[in-house]
């Protein structure tokens, strides 16, 4: 097996970026750490590691869901 690494570019919003990476901080991770966990992931499961819908099943109120994207993300 080959250790060649590849780049990898992509667009997301700046603050999505900023807040996604204090928290991979808290984690000891960085994106690049949190990508190869996923891409990993979606190996070895042969898919998303996580559901995809277009009808998703909400667990939470709309109004919960958005307190607790507020309180983990602040607002948006």
């Amino acid at each position: 097996m080959s250790n060649a690494t590849a780049v990898v570019q992509t667009r997301v919003p700046a603050r999505r970026l900023q807040r996604a990476e204090k928290i991979l901080h808290m984690l000891g991770l960085t994106p690049s750490d949190a990508l190869n966990m996923l891409l990993a992931q979606i190996e070895i499961r042969k898919g998303l590691p996580f559901q995809v819908s277009t009808q998703p099943q909400s667990f939470l109120s709309s109004d919960e869901q958005a307190a607790e994207w507020t309180k983990a993300f602040g607002a948006y």
